[in-house]
């Protein structure tokens, strides 16, 4: 018998390619639908077994992964690095040339591999492409002092690209020890001499007694953005993410769309999810605090029991120059809220400035004969 030990086998490149079986073009995944679509032929294949897991998405244990990284599945991608954004997305085989649909710089793809985590689920897209651009064009509608032009061009513009945005969840329990002040609001009188009369005027003061106590939480699902291609601001206007939509990962639903590889380490993930755990945990304290004031002296957290999933979010994106800029919007391809880079008119503010100052003027004169 050997002694020899069979290294792990390298993960084959994942295509995400599905030829139509009646006229060989590549078919897509349709919103809304558990199925795929040919736009050449019409051609439709459904997808079996799609839907959310009995048994849910299995978590995965967080310190056994820094541990030993190479246990967790893992695929290989092609992927195109935007020199703009930095922004990682995945291409098939065919592709040479392609514009990045975060920020639409023209770049030439690399033939590279990249090799990662593989997500263990997905939020397949609901809104089409028609839907996504018909709420973007109602946002843009009731933005004041936004070009009238952006809105026009953004309806017959170029097509929106579909990405699925890397996510990384993270669940924790978490017990805390905590030290501080519960403040009292108390009122005293006082005299006062005004326009030369004592007055008695009410004073706020605020009796402070010491405290400490614990408190108690379990976090389920925290969800970190796994990628900076996009402007944190945009991205944290997107939620709330349906996320018992969540099914087992699949690449068919992936056919037609875009994936973005994760740029942000599933540690540094864990860096950013805890501190929105201490944030929210400081708002436990004070609430256990009580009183009318808290002063917090400090906190001390013991964590435990922490897992994650590597999951993909649906994102509609719109990247477009108007009078030599750009501007970006994100559509969430659940729901349809859309967050954007706020476009200016500087017609439209200078037509504001000249009519409020007539508006003043007016006013000042029917006071004025009033008067």
């Amino acid at each position: 018998m050997s002694d020899e030990t069979t290294a792990p086998a390298e993960p084959s490149m994942e295509e995400h390619r599905f030829p139509c079986e009646a006229c060989g073009a590549d078919m897509r995944f349709e919103p809304g639908a558990d199925r795929m679509v040919c736009d050449h032929c019409g051609n439709v294949a459904e997808i079996e077994g799609l839907g959310p897991s009995p048994w849910g998405i299995a978590e995965q244990d967080y310190r056994a992964a820094l541990r030993r990284p190479d246990g967790l599945e893992q695929e290989v991608t092609r992927v195109l690095s935007c020199p703009n954004c930095a922004a990682q997305i995945e291409f098939s085989p065919e592709v040479h040339a392609a514009e990045c649909p975060y920020c639409a710089t023209p770049v030439v793809t690399d033939t590279g591999a990249h090799r990662h985590i593989k997500p263990q689920a997905i939020a397949p897209f609901v809104l089409s492409e028609d839907a996504a651009r018909r709420a973007m064009t109602a946002w843009l509608g009731r933005l004041w002092f936004a070009p009238n032009g952006l809105a026009a061009y953004a309806r017959k513009g170029r097509r929106m690209s579909g990405v699925y945005a890397p996510f990384w969840t993270y669940d924790a329990a978490t017990r805390s020890r905590y030290s501080g002040e519960r403040g009292t609001v108390y009122y005293t009188t006082r005299t006062v001499m005004r326009d030369g009369k004592p007055t008695t005027v009410r004073v706020q003061k605020v009796r402070w007694r010491r405290v400490s106590g614990a408190v108690a939480r379990a976090f389920d699902d925290l969800l970190v953005l796994a990628a900076r291609s996009l402007p944190k601001g945009l991205t944290d206007a997107l939620p709330p993410w349906r996320l018992s939509d969540l099914v087992p990962y699949t690449p068919e639903l992936i056919a037609g769309f875009r994936a973005e590889g994760y740029t942000v380490a599933l540690e540094d993930g864990m860096d950013e999810a805890r501190a929105e755990m201490d944030r929210m945990i400081a708002r436990d304290v004070r609430f256990d605090i009580g009183g009318d004031r808290q002063r917090i002296h400090g906190i001390e957290t013991q964590i435990s029991d922490v897992t994650f999933k590597h999951i993909l979010l649906p994102i509609w994106v719109a990247a477009y120059k108007y009078n030599g800029k750009s501007y970006r919007f994100v559509v969430n391809g659940q729901t349809g809220k859309v967050a954007g880079e706020r476009p200016y008119s500087i017609w439209k503010i200078a037509g504001a400035v000249v009519l409020g100052a007539l508006l003043a003027g007016a006013l000042g004169y029917v006071a004025a004969m009033s008067g």
